[in-house]
């Protein structure tokens, strides 16, 4: 039970207290990405290919080892609910550990990486100037990892401010340090791509000192630095089976995604052009909902602490509303202003830029309808992983994406003809699969202590 109960109101402040600065932080993530895209393509196309590639592959292969890093909140949150600072060191710590093997294992490949790129078919242009950024920005994967568990373990202990600011200097800061070293300004060499992930890596490390230095003189009864080479086989095997799940469910989304984009390349350019800037915006308005759902993860760990079925309920209720309010927001923006959305994209003076309007106008449509059950999928998640349950929602996750949507999707576009909105449709007819199944999930768990769940974590 909780002492004192708290109110829906109160529930509702606390999700939105905690979501705020995360949808700005997500949102400051999101530029970062955005920027570099945007730099590389002023300097050269070669370039912007490469970093594309590059980060694509990188980006897959991080998601996997972040799910050890998302895995730290849950238990933290918990732990720091039941007044366990001990276990939230241990959890923390054992994440970090996970996160460096894991980081120097799969990291190897980046340094070698130009046959690996010649082998899948890039042009040598393409595959020398990725290799160069490879086995830079792989230098960073391992802070890059290290940020991660650090900002979970803050999100879990609801000290959403730092990493809100945080990823808003480390934002600053690539776009200054792309800008002196991809194009040599101000007496700074020009690297080029190089500079980019020089710059990358900087910005990770640099993000890493300040957030030690921040928890250590925060948060000292934590004691985060104490034995930290210590094994802790227990804690860590916790952290594994509640961490490897999440990685591999984003992973699978990730995948699925990608996907889709292949295969709206086989049905032509500006199909493929009106699809990219109608994710684009979709993914935009989904940082909202990533950040509801990490809000949703915190509640429901710290109702897990407090052996709070009531409290986790209603926490799950507000989480969950709040999330439908800006779909329906989002939704209105989608279906009220299309055309002038997807033209932010398209050059006025492009031959094609009508057509690509008029289908991303389709697309846009169909993007409303796609985040409501994107959205719905996203939180049961978050819910589901507060409660430490990731091993069934992989399942739902993974069978959702790849046995319902990717061939609803072909055979939607293909097979029956619809085109780009069949795919659309078909993406749509999956992540509602996985929104019902892990929602339904959701509530009819029965809440349990952590130290009950034994290897159900």
């Amino acid at each position: 039970m909780e002492h004192p109960a708290q109110t829906y109101r109160q529930h509702f402040g606390a999700v939105l207290k905690l979501g705020v600065p995360l949808m700005l932080s997500n949102l400051a993530q999101f530029a970062i990405h955005v920027t570099d895209t945007l730099m590389l393509g002023w300097y050269n196309v070669t370039d912007l290919a490469a970093a594309t590639l590059a980060t694509s592959l990188y980006f897959v292969i991080f998601i996997v080892g972040a799910g050890f890093a998302q895995a730290v909140t849950p238990l933290v949150a918990a732990a720091a609910e039941a007044g366990d600072i001990t276990t939230a060191r241990r959890a923390t710590r054992m994440a970090v550990w996970l996160s460096v093997i894991y980081g120097a294992v799969v990291g190897l490949p980046f340094f070698v990486a130009e046959p690996i790129l010649l082998a899948i078919g890039q042009t040598p242009a393409v595959a020398a100037a990725g290799a160069d950024y490879l086995w830079i920005i792989a230098l960073g994967f391992i802070p890059a990892l290290v940020v991660m568990v650090l900002k979970s373990f803050l999100v879990a202990l609801e000290m959403t401010a730092m990493i809100l600011w945080s990823t808003v200097i480390a934002a600053i800061l690539n776009i200054a340090l792309n800008y002196l070293l991809i194009f040599g300004n101000f007496g700074a060499p020009e690297l080029g791509i190089q500079g980019a992930a020089i710059a990358s890596v900087t910005m990770q490390v640099a993000t890493v000192v300040v957030l030690v230095v921040y928890v250590l003189r925060r948060l000292p009864q934590y004691q985060l630095t104490r034995n930290p080479w210590r094994p802790d086989p227990q804690i860590m095997g916790r952290v594994f089976r509640l961490g490897l799940p999440i990685g591999l469910t984003s992973l699978a989304e990730g995948g699925l995604f990608t996907a889709s984009a292949i295969m709206m390349g086989w049905i032509g350019e500006i199909p493929l052009a009106a699809h990219g800037i109608a994710l684009q915006l979709a993914s935009l308005t989904f940082m909202v909902h990533i950040a509801l759902s990490q809000a949703a993860t915190v509640r429901a760990g710290r109702a897990v602490g407090r052996r709070d079925e009531v409290g986790l309920r209603r926490g799950g209720i507000a989480a969950t509303a709040m999330s439908g309010l800006f779909v329906a927001a989002t939704i209105f923006v989608f279906l009220v202003f299309p055309a002038p959305l997807i033209g932010l994209f398209v050059d006025t003076d492009s031959p094609v830029r009508a057509e690509v309007i008029g289908l991303g106008v389709q697309l846009l449509a169909l993007a409303a309808l796609f985040q409501l059950v994107d959205a719905a999928q996203v939180m049961a998640l978050g819910l589901l992983r507060g409660i430490q349950d990731t091993a069934v929602p992989m399942i739902i996750a993974a069978v959702s994406y790849w046995v319902i949507a990717m061939p609803a999707s072909y055979l939607m576009a293909f097979t029956w003809g619809w085109g780009a909105q069949g795919l659309w449709l078909g993406l749509v007819v999956g992540l509602a699969a996985a929104a019902v199944a892990l929602t339904s999930r959701f509530w009819r768990r029965r809440l349990q202590h952590p130290m009950e769940q034994g290897t159900a974590l």
